[in-house]
């Protein structure tokens, strides 16, 4: 094995030596107005995973340190997420059989075996599967997380108490108890949306969630909101979590659940990051980043916490308040810290009204109606593909709409690989090379010579394809005088399976049987070793195989004056 692949990157570390004195404000507001957010949030999603709130505070203790050393983006933020929360919980539940002790240990352990279990993934890098997640998806899978943020805060912006599983569910809980809406909680989102988008209209170097963070906890105070409805976020207990060992038996029974909790945290993890990264410049390791997610987890369940992923609401909320290193994340650590030890009353009269209406302020950042756009003027397919994407996260959730939509691409893909442009060259009055005829009326071809070109790699999808309008290509020639050569343009087929290799031979048969030599050009090294091992080159003759075109075109030409044919 490589050592290499067991010493891990710290791109945190590279950012932070670097570090501008002009970075340290932003950061700090950014944090700031990230925490004032994230503290009630996880409170809440630990209570989805069934655990105290307290403790969603503190698993997002070792996530925020991990990340900022190891993490490749300076944007993200991690921790308790939703999703993953729910997934812990559907896990451990039947386990714990009401046993309050051992489930807080079962959540622990889920934890730490996602961590293992991707830092396993790291080592054997499996993290290319990200590579699938083409730009569509990207934006489509953004929207839709942005709808799924919208209809999250419903509760919050409106106080209706919305049911369901489900973006569609929640939808029609929410229009069938519309005469359950609160006026003062609507009328104070409202007034909190209209701040924070005029605020950034008008004044968009200004920190709008902070302002309204801080405006919106000062009206509780001043004018006893909490009187007329107005939830807010309440008292907790700052105990640190109580850990107790899981046993063999049930570290067993978790592995298959952390294998799923670890395939949707890494989709969601890689997609977030590769979505702002446009914005923050950063170049994400997808290595690098189960790495990150794996040692999170790790830390999250050795301090006695649940398993963890991104945030692409937090993170969107940190772009949004111009966040510029991983500092911020290292500002909020500090100010969570903070709330955990003395800062609980303050926070218990934050009201959550607000909260709903700054996530729903970022989820606004999240749909790139230009990429939308600019996806519709290149291709319908690939705006179908994004839109695929944002479907599949509304109706069948974030993982299987991500799965739908990259299945959808790998089909698009195949299409286009399995039917790609193919083209028989000539000569072009002023231009150098040899060119398509298609696009080159004008284009001189040579008597008795077919130059062919298949531009895309020879595989079992294309294999047939490719034998069948080469022979096609001839067959037009044969109309216009007798073809001699079939000459192949290899330099787009560098990749070949042996499929395309029995196509390749029944092509020369073929041709061998009209009396047409097949002869081939541009083979490079990687090329020519499959075409060796199965008995190819040894079948055209090493004196039909050609480094370049015009070599070729010299050899039949010699080939012609030999055969008594010029």
């Amino acid at each position: 094995m490589n050592k290499s692949r067991l010493i891990p990157d710290a791109p945190g570390v590279r950012v932070l030596a670097g570090y501008r004195r002009s970075w340290l404000r932003p950061d700090v507001i950014a944090g700031t107005t990230v925490t004032a957010y994230l503290v009630p949030q996880v409170m809440a999603y630990a209570t989805v995973a069934g655990v105290p709130p307290v403790v969603g505070l503190w698993t997002l203790v070792p996530c925020l340190i991990i990340y900022a050393v190891f993490g490749t983006s300076r944007l993200m933020s991690i921790g308790p997420e939703s999703t993953t929360a729910l997934m812990s919980a559907a896990a451990v539940a039947p386990l714990a059989a009401g046993d309050a002790a051992r489930y807080a240990a079962l959540s622990a352990a889920l934890a730490v075996m996602v961590g293992l279990i991707g830092l396993l993934a790291w080592v054997v890098r499996l993290g290319f599967l990200a590579d699938l997640l083409s730009r569509p998806v990207l934006v489509g899978y953004m929207a839709g997380v942005a709808v799924l943020m919208v209809v999250g805060q419903l509760s919050k912006l409106t106080g209706v108490e919305v049911a369901g599983q489900g973006v569609i569910a929640e939808v029609g809980s929410f229009f069938g108890r519309l005469n359950q809406v609160d006026p003062a909680t609507l009328g104070m989102a409202i007034v909190a949306l209209v701040f924070l988008f005029i605020v950034s209209w008008r004044w968009p170097n200004a920190p709008a969630p902070l302002l309204a963070v801080l405006l919106g906890t000062l009206a509780v105070v001043a004018f006893g909101l909490e009187s007329y409805g107005i939830s807010v976020v309440g008292t907790f207990t700052s105990a640190p979590p109580h850990l107790t060992l899981p046993t063999l038996a049930d570290l067993g029974l978790l592995v298959l659940p952390a294998v799923g909790v670890l395939l949707v945290a890494y989709t969601d993890f890689t997609l977030t990051a590769r979505a702002f990264a446009a914005d923050s410049g950063d170049r994400i390791d997808a290595n690098q980043e189960l790495f990150a997610l794996g040692t999170a987890n790790v830390g999250a369940g050795l301090i006695g916490g649940f398993a963890v992923s991104s945030s692409g609401s937090r993170t969107a909320l940190a772009m949004t308040a111009r966040a510029r290193t991983q500092v911020y994340s290292l500002t909020a650590l500090v100010w969570t810290v903070a709330v955990i030890v003395v800062l609980g009353p303050l926070l218990a009269r934050f009201p959550n009204v607000v909260l709903g209406a700054i996530v729903v302020f970022a989820a606004t950042k999240l749909v790139d109606v230009a990429g939308f756009r600019r996806l519709w003027t290149f291709r319908t397919s690939e705006f179908a593909l994004a839109i695929a994407a944002l479907a599949g996260v509304l109706v069948f959730g974030i993982l299987n709409g991500v799965v739908l939509a990259v299945a959808l691409s790998v089909v698009e893909m195949l299409q286009r690989v399995a039917r790609p442009h193919d083209a028989v060259v000539g000569f072009v009055p002023g231009l150098a090379g040899m060119h398509d005829v298609d696009d080159h009326p004008e284009a001189r071809t040579i008597p008795g010579l077919v130059v062919y070109r298949y531009d895309s790699p020879l595989f079992f999808a294309n294999a047939d394809d490719f034998r069948g309008k080469a022979l096609a290509a001839v067959e037009a020639a044969e109309a216009d005088g007798t073809v001699y050569w079939l000459l192949l343009n290899m330099e787009a087929n560098v990749e070949v399976d042996i499929t395309a290799m029995y196509a390749l031979e029944s092509l020369r048969a073929e041709l061998a049987g009209r009396g047409v030599v097949l002869a081939l050009t541009r083979v490079k090294n990687d090329l020519r070793i499959p075409l060796q091992a199965f008995g190819l080159i040894d079948g055209i003759g090493e004196e039909f195989i050609f480094p370049t075109l015009p070599v070729a075109v010299h050899g039949y030409d010699l080939w012609m004056a030999e055969h008594g044919q010029l």
